[in-house]
């Protein structure tokens, strides 16, 4: 049973987060979506539910392909072979540019997905809000926000833009920010609605949304098939794209820094380079989340020698610091290697299946440009390639203008 928390209690929890970010207060090791990177000793409050089971269910979808719905690691005729120690529930490697799904482990797994959710969210609202959009803050917006959440630092009161808000949500994996563009998009109920419609559309049908940000919820599932989906629909849209490849940037202060901006580091670290996990070679991003039921979970994109590849990774099962990133840096090497070498096991675009052993994929195309997106194929992909600067021998996309800031903010809670 939740405590219900007046207005005047959550307002000075908001302001407390706001001033601490301001401050840069270093509350522990960033984890994989702005949470803390060792889990709490306790289930954090209001994260109902229980641990995801061990072993797949019998009967997964077999949505892109009969061999996604096998159980266990899936590979096609010619490809290399996997990386030692891969320890994750489900992951899913494919070609952006062809729809390729060259390698997974239980693909249709539906598992708590964490914050790697709002990329649906950006995928279903982004189009919906306009870019010069703008809201003042209200006690209300912010009802509902799970307890624990990690948040960006929103003050009731005050006016956002909505570039400000978005840099919320996928920098800091910021529930607040997350809750006052449902808002302006007619309420967290709507936005729901609208985010299932989405993920149906996409063909993405092992996800259950019940929470717009990714909190743990009972029932709320997704896969790293449905999430790969997401994350290639998101690229389409140049403002996704942007925002989920921001290493950092300036947010708007509040009272408590006495209306100056501070500085945000995304928590997605093979991104941001922060806490000692090095920046990945032609990275264009993703989105990362943590909670209680999902561990850690990672979707990202990478561009090198020709191809977009497309890597989620959901709950490390191996308890080693900075797994989740280990794993990730093994797929998308071992996805670079196997593009254009080895038969697909699947595709993303689901209404096309390709022919097993055919080694042909469904265009990239296959899926119909919706409203705010690009219709990007491959040269679109080739294009975003041409965004990704290589310094150092570390790739990271510089889009926007930002500030790094010497000392990354910490995010809370799940």
């Amino acid at each position: 049973m939740r405590l219900p928390i007046s207005p005047q209690v959550r307002r000075a929890l908001v302001a407390l987060t706001a001033a601490a970010a301001a401050a840069g207060a270093a509350i522990g090791p960033a984890s994989a979506s702005g949470h803390l990177a060792t889990p709490p000793k306790t289930p954090t409050p209001g994260a109902p539910g229980a641990p995801a089971k061990k072993e797949p269910p019998a009967g997964m979808s077999q949505a892109g392909g009969a061999q996604l719905g096998q159980p266990g690691d899936q590979l096609g005729a010619g490809a290399p072979a996997l990386p030692p120690g891969l320890s994750a529930l489900s992951w899913v490697v494919a070609d952006a540019d062809t729809g390729q799904v060259l390698g997974a482990r239980n693909a249709h797994w539906p598992l708590p997905p964490a914050s790697t959710l709002k990329m649906l969210f950006a995928d279903t609202v982004l189009p919906a809000v306009p870019h010069d959009a703008s809201r003042t803050v209200s006690d209300e917006d912010l009802k509902g926000m799970g307890d624990g959440s990690s948040a960006v630092g929103i003050v009731p009161g005050q006016t956002y833009k909505a570039p400000d808000l978005w840099r919320g949500v996928f920098l800091r994996s910021g529930n607040d920010a997350v809750h006052v563009l449902a808002a302006m998009n007619g309420g967290v109920e709507k936005t729901v609605a609208d985010m299932q419609k989405k993920a149906e559309g996409l063909g993405a049908k092992d996800t259950h949304v019940l929470s717009p940000d990714g909190y743990d919820a009972p029932g709320q599932v997704s896969s790293a098939y449905d999430l790969t989906l997401f994350l290639r629909s998101g690229l389409k849209n140049r403002d996704f794209t942007e925002y989920c490849g921001t290493a950092s940037a300036d947010f708007p202060g509040g009272p408590n820094t006495k209306g100056k901006p501070f500085g945000i580091s995304n928590t997605n670290r093979m991104l941001s380079g922060i806490d000692g996990v090095a920046k990945y070679p032609g990275l264009i991003g993703g989105k990362n989340g943590y909670t209680t039921n999902a561990g850690n979970t990672l979707a990202e994109a990478a561009r090198r020698d020709g191809h977009t590849i497309l890597v989620t990774v959901m709950n490390p099962q191996e308890n080693k610091h900075d797994k989740v990133y280990t794993e990730m840096r093994q797929l998308l090497d071992w996805g670079f290697s196997a593009a254009g070498r080895t038969q697909p096991i699947g595709t993303l675009d689901p209404q096309a299946p390709a022919a097993a052993g055919s080694g042909k994929g469904a265009s990239a195309n296959g899926d119909a440009a919706g409203p705010g997106d690009d219709g990007i194929g491959a040269l679109g992909w080739a294009g975003i390639g041409a965004a990704v600067v290589v310094a150092g021998g570390a790739g990271v996309l510089v889009l926007g203008r930002r500030r790094r800031t010497s000392r990354p903010q910490r995010g809370r809670g799940v």
